[in-house]
């Protein structure tokens, strides 16, 4: 029989989430570790997995796939005439050669790209948004920004701008740290 799954409250008065219910059964455990990491890391993890699924729903609304997106909206931001090669697109969009491959037939299946030969360079190619595939990007950004306003609304202005400066340091340390070696 589990045990630990009652509604404990954290000092505040507020019922403990899934993450400080954790934390407080290896308090319990184990005294001698500390899991403060997890109050972070955890509950980013958490939030990753539901913001993903809210914004899966808006691409799921245009028939495509968060990585779909990612590609259109890469071309989209391109500017006229709103195309990159192969090369920027898996660069921009940080897609595999072949992931970004069987994207790129899907969206051209569906009229929303299409892949050519760049004027004056046979030897290269270029994929571009089509009349339609632009008209689609734009009204899916639209309806992307307004749910990623609803996600934020229960924060403040001031919360946000903290959370994102956080983020934004945090993410200049990982993106700077060497890989990590596995031992072994």
């Amino acid at each position: 029989m589990a045990h630990g799954s009652g509604s404990a409250a954290a000092p505040s008065g507020q019922p403990l989430d899934h993450v400080a219910r954790i934390q407080a059964e290896w308090a319990r455990e184990r005294p001698d570790l500390d899991v403060s990491p997890q109050g972070v890391i955890g509950r980013l993890h958490r939030l990753a997995a539901h913001l993903t699924e809210e914004l899966a729903a808006v691409f799921d609304d245009f028939e495509f796939s968060a990585g779909e997106f990612d590609v259109l909206a890469a071309l989209r931001r391109a500017g006229t005439p709103f195309e990159r090669s192969p090369s920027e697109l898996a660069e921009t969009t940080m897609i595999t050669s072949g992931g970004l491959s069987k994207r790129l037939d899907r969206l051209e299946s569906a009229g929303l790209i299409e892949r050519r030969i760049l004027e004056g360079d046979r030897r290269q190619r270029v994929v571009a948004l089509t009349a339609t595939g632009r008209s689609v990007i734009d009204r899916a950004i639209e309806a992307h920004l307004e749910n990623e306003r609803r996600l934020l609304s229960v924060l403040s202005a001031e919360e946000r701008a903290a959370i994102e400066a956080l983020l934004a340091r945090w993410m200049r340390v990982a993106d700077d740290a060497p890989p990590r070696t596995v031992p072994g």
